[in-house]
């Protein structure tokens, strides 16, 4: 019987602790529960000693981030499987053994590598949410977005998106990952800090041959925008840059500077709608962003030079504009999209 640790990383999240680790509890048994804390300044690890001694704690001396803290954790907790998990995740009974019958199928070709459940909002809960939805996907010029979320636009769970599928990448917030192919990818990239870290690591997994994949048979309730709102300014800074990053280091060489030329002019207009609206600091995080880019060019042509490139699995990549087709076209729903086979 395969192992299992549940791990959620923790930064300053003592009210979120309070909220949500009890459904945890309730529902992951027997499985470990671990909770990595990033150096928290707040009362989270007093709280977890007082009225969660079962609780296996990892405390880190200082925030490592998403990435980091999450690398460092999954270096220690011996498990075939881990599942990463939000501070602000209520799960739902029977939650994790869909997704490890998942990870079990080991007959299946490609490997799997990770599985996401499907993620409804807290605050809306006959909805999607933000992050992950019903899985997520990409499209040509590398903007991400999911089965049920495209950009702000939410759709209410109907039962559409209820069926196991192959997907581009898997969220964060809730994703069973194996172990040693964890380990074997060199875990989440630290330099991303926090955001779209894991579609880099997925789009790795992919060059390497494995798949991934949505469970709509598990449910979690996400709140969403714990540690960073979806409209704060750092929030945007991290998404642009790291997109960028991701791009530099992922996508195939025919299409990499075609694409980099193109996003520059979406980025760029996106850049202006923010000072339009009266949003300065989202601006200025777009020109920092590609400051960034500029800076670590060096750095990110060695990592790319590490990945094996292959060619787009067309069944999860979107060959049109996702920004074109939502604002010109008023697509706003996944099924409006048209994949190729």
């Amino acid at each position: 019987m395969k192992s299992v640790a549940v791990i959620i990383l923790n930064f300053n999240g003592r009210e979120h602790l309070e909220r949500f680790l009890p459904s945890v509890t309730r529902y992951s048994t027997p499985h470990k529960i671990i909770v990595a804390d990033n150096g928290s300044t707040d009362d989270s690890i007093t709280y977890l000693k007082s009225n969660y001694p079962e609780v296996q704690l990892l405390k880190f001396k200082e925030n490592h981030g998403f990435c980091g803290g999450y690398n460092r954790a999954i270096e220690e907790v011996e498990a075939d499987y881990i599942i990463l998990l939000n501070n602000d995740i209520e799960v739902t009974k029977n939650w994790i053994e869909p997704l490890i019958d998942k990870l079990d199928e080991l007959d299946q070709s490609p490997t799997i590598f990770a599985v996401q459940p499907k993620v409804l909002s807290l605050r809306q809960p006959d909805s999607f949410e933000y992050a992950g939805a019903a899985g997520g996907y990409m499209d040509k010029l590398g903007y991400p977005f999911c089965r049920g979320r495209i950009f702000e636009t939410l759709e209410k769970d109907l039962g559409q998106y209820d069926d196991n599928r192959k997907i581009f990448w898997a969220t964060g917030a809730c994703m069973a990952v194996r172990r040693d192919v964890y380990l074997e990818l060199g875990g989440l990239d630290e330099d991303f800090f926090a955001h779209m870290e894991e579609i880099d690591l997925c789009w790795r997994a992919q060059h390497q041959g494995y798949s991934i994949e949505y469970c709509f048979e598990s449910t979690i309730y996400h709140l969403g925008g714990g540690t960073l709102g979806y409209n704060n300014p750092t929030k945007t800074y991290y998404n642009f840059r790291n997109n960028l990053f991701m791009l530099i280091k992922n996508m195939p060489t025919t299409l990499l500077v075609p694409t980099l030329i193109v996003r520059l002019l979406f980025d760029f207009a996106a850049a202006v709608k923010f000072l339009l609206e009266g949003s300065r600091k989202s601006f200025i995080s777009v020109v920092k962003a590609y400051g960034s880019v500029l800076i670590s060019l060096p750095k990110l042509i060695k990592k790319r030079k590490k990945v094996h490139h292959k060619e787009w699995p067309s069944s999860v990549i979107y060959s049109g504009s996702i920004a074109f087709d939502y604002y010109i076209q008023n697509k706003k729903y996944f099924e409006k999209l048209k994949f190729q086979n």
